[in-house]
């Protein structure tokens, strides 16, 4: 990349970033250049568009390594046929850091049916595809697989770099896992990628210390939050010495689905309770996963120091608008991790189980600087994140309990929700100078809402855009019970109640219900039947999704192994297309088009 400059020092992780102008994290070699830059410590290579927005996972870890004294360059959507965009800024001295994105590779490029998705909300102007080249074929911006593909390119590229995989693909597919558009098993991403080392979680924590080790010329092993590949002989060193959870191996899950089924029971069960012991699995052709416990999470103070580093929260001047930009633009994000273990969901094997929220100092700083913005409409999109009410949660059973499942079959009783503290932050968003609007576009759950009726109240007349929504999932209780979920009767006691916020003031309230089809266990009896139940209710308004089997979920283990998720038991698995479209069908004509089935 040419001379290095005289008298540049290397910076060391820790180091200070001497202060500028705020611009984007560099995209091209034009942009190093013109900082000065000789080389680059790091290159976060990403299936989306560059969006320097603290909600796009590759901007939070580059302004982190950045923060710290780091060279970071960001390879954003790269070309994938060959590896020249992968030689853009040399090779990196520290590693490349390769994630397919902020969604698996697979969902952003297919829907639960298989069918080759026609937009991304992640590509400029939502097109999935490239500009058309001399040949007729075009080339999708982001690759099935896309954190396997990246990883072998920059392998190609510089045979002997580092090479780290991070984000939710790379989560959630770390150990063997069902790929729904293959229809069958496939190795961890790791052994498939031939990459150094994966990080699992949000990975601030495992990022700088892999930063640090290789700033000091040292090895990656035993990172928490992090897996390597290991040969035999190590899993037998350790079998000797100490006492890691083996999983099925991928030969045993490929002869038997059930112990598919039995090893993400296990996987979850450690991500929930937060084990602090290794797990192991063997891989297709012999090599092994080992995975070393997990980060601790983020505290208040540390979650408010990342979401307050400088971000321009604007998509990078080389792309396009980006749809998922224009949703974000203007949203906070207030909380981390979710105690309620959805059995769809994988947030709590991602995030985890433990809430942090930040400060609501922090969050006030960053809507003062949004509304300072030029160009800001004065609406604060979301206060929000996986579960926006329980910000201000707390454990009383805090560093004691191990079961981290807080809202299943109801709140637990160690669980707090500190009602005042989001009224007062909601109150307070909406004094800042300029902010007309404050929404929470967030998820709720409905349960805790019917335990904090002030904050409820506040939510449905001053901080709901347009209609309120409801997430219910179903509305038949063995279906429910299979996802994790509340029974039916939570739905029942939240309308009501909240209907009767609104009684005697000649205003009615307006909901949209959010309902997932096809989820193992639910037949289309149970579709026809919440069908009526939904009409009982008066709930015209419906947001259907067809359950989709994506990796990291218990529903997935479910949708493969045809097993009930508490008992074993075998249940019914909608799995062809002509079932799963009934009864979709089912809710679409008897509800959302008023005709009679």
């Amino acid at each position: 990349m040419g001379e290095a400059k005289k008298g540049k020092e290397r910076r060391n992780p820790g180091s200070s970033v001497k202060q500028g102008p705020l611009l984007p994290l560099p995209v091209t070699r034009e942009e190093c250049l013109d900082r000065g830059w000789d080389e680059v410590d790091v290159v976060l290579v990403t299936g989306d568009a560059y969006v320097d927005h603290p909600s796009f996972g590759v901007a939070l870890i580059g302004r982190l390594l950045e923060s710290h004294g780091l060279r970071v360059a960001i390879l954003a959507q790269p070309r994938h046929h060959g590896p020249e965009d992968f030689r853009r800024f040399g090779r990196p001295r520290l590693f490349f850091g390769i994630t397919a994105g902020n969604l698996d590779s697979i969902c952003s490029n297919y829907t639960g049916n298989a069918r080759v998705r026609k937009r991304d909300v992640y590509s400029p102007n939502g097109d999935p595809y490239f500009s058309r080249g001399s040949g007729n074929r075009r080339e999708r911006r982001r690759p099935d697989r896309a954190t396997i593909r990246y990883a072998q390119l920059a392998r190609a590229a510089y045979r002997t770099t580092t090479i780290v995989l991070g984000g939710i693909e790379a989560s959630l597919r770390r150990f063997v896992h069902y790929d729904y558009k293959a229809e069958s098993f496939r190795s961890s991403v790791l052994t498939d990628s031939k990459a150094d080392i994966l990080v699992y979680g949000m990975g601030e924590r495992a990022v700088l210390e892999i930063a640090s080790r290789l700033s000091q010329g040292k090895g990656l092993s035993s990172i928490p939050g992090t897996c390597v590949p290991v040969g035999r002989g190590r899993i037998q060193e350790l079998l000797e010495s100490e006492s890691p959870l083996i999983l099925p191996s991928f030969e045993k899950i490929v002869s038997d689905e059930r112990a598919y089924f039995h090893a993400e029971k296990l996987v979850e069960r450690s991500s929930r309770m937060g084990l602090r012991g290794q797990i192991a699995q063997e891989q297709k052709g012999g090599v092994w996963v080992l995975q070393e416990p997990p980060q601790p999470p983020l505290n208040s103070s540390e979650l408010d120091r990342l979401y307050e580093l400088p971000f321009t929260r604007r998509v990078h001047p080389l792309f396009g608008p980006v749809p998922a930009h224009r949703m974000i633009r203007t949203s906070v994000t207030i909380v981390r991790g979710c105690p309620g273990n959805c059995s769809f969901c994988a947030i709590s094997r991602h995030q985890g189980p433990v809430v942090t929220w930040r400060s609501p100092d922090s969050v006030m700083r960053e809507v003062e600087r949004i509304a300072k913005d030029e160009g800001f409409d004065g609406v604060i999109t979301d206060l929000g994140g996986p579960t926006a009410n329980l910000y201000g949660a707390k454990c009383s059973l805090s560093g004691v309990c191990k079961r981290h499942d807080c809202l299943y079959p109801s709140p637990c009783k160690h669980l707090s929700i500190d009602e005042d503290l989001f009224l007062a932050l909601l109150k307070g968003v909406k004094r800042v100078k300029g902010v007309r609007h404050c929404f929470v576009s967030s998820g709720l759950r409905m349960e805790l809402l019917l335990r904090t009726p002030r904050l409820l109240e506040r939510l449905v007349r001053v901080h709901m855009p347009g209609r309120i929504k409801i997430a219910p999932e179903h509305t038949e209780d063995e279906v429910l019970r299979l996802m994790h979920k509340p029974g039916h009767g939570l739905l029942e006691d939240f309308l009501s109640f909240t209907r009767g916020l609104f009684k005697g003031t000649g205003a009615r309230p307006r909901f949209s219900a959010y309902l997932i089809s096809s989820h193992p266990g639910c037949t289309v009896d149970h579709m026809k039947r919440a069908c009526r139940t939904l009409k009982t209710l008066g709930l015209s308004r419906v947001e259907l999704q067809d359950f989709t089997p994506t990796p990291g979920t218990l529903s997935t283990a479910m949708y493969v192994s045809g097993l009930d998720r508490d008992n074993e038991r075998p249940i019914h698995v909608p799995r062809g297309r002509k079932e799963r479209r009934l009864q979709r069908r089912i809710i679409e004509e008897c509800l959302m088009h008023g005709k009679k089935r």
